[in-house]
């Protein structure tokens, strides 16, 4: 399981593709979180530490583009090759991002992803892939927005509300299996 001091990738581990979970995307830009994960991603796959970058994100508002749709073209401008980018553009929420690309995973022929977040959000991800059963790394923004104390304390609780509230749903429902089961 992941924790907050294992957000940095260990040297000399490859994988094969950078998962970007999406975060905003304002028409046709990216959020400042969601750029930061972009370059994140770009860097890895620069240093050839991945070898394709994967977008996830869905629409945030009728008329936009989707995150996915976003990120792609960023990373086309910054000299990343089409044909090293894949993309899924309809998922809402961190577990349809995680569970929609595992076609395309496995379409693609891809059996490992390094997962591109902000540090605190890594953790749920993480948890929800392996549940998922998509063998990950995870690999933290190095810069964030969420760096001041109440920025980092707002994240924190989020995430932490949000992965407590996925346990208890996982928890319940493994539950609910073994009584009715």
């Amino acid at each position: 399981m992941y924790r907050l001091n294992e957000g940095v990738l260990p040297a000399g581990t490859r994988a094969d593709a950078a998962l970007v979970l999406g975060a905003a995307a304002w028409d046709k830009r990216p959020s400042p979180v969601f750029r930061e994960r972009i370059n994140h991603a770009i860097a890895l796959y620069q240093g050839h530490r991945v070898g394709k970058i994967i977008f996830t994100g869905g629409r945030s508002k009728k008329g936009y583009m989707t995150e996915a749709e976003v990120g792609r073209r960023y990373a086309l401008k910054q000299g990343v090759p089409a044909h090293n980018i894949l993309f899924e553009n309809t998922s809402r929420n961190t577990y349809e991002n995680l569970n929609n690309i595992r076609p395309i995973l496995q379409a693609n022929g891809i059996s490992s992803v390094v997962i591109v977040s902000d540090p605190y959000h890594l953790a749920r991800a993480a948890e929800m892939a392996e549940d998922l059963g998509v063998r990950v790394y995870v690999s933290a923004t190095p810069t964030t927005r969420f760096d001041t104390a109440s920025g980092k304390k707002n994240f924190i609780l989020h995430e932490g509300y949000a992965l407590t509230l996925y346990r208890l749903e996982k928890w319940g429902r493994r539950f609910f299996n073994w009584l009715f089961g």
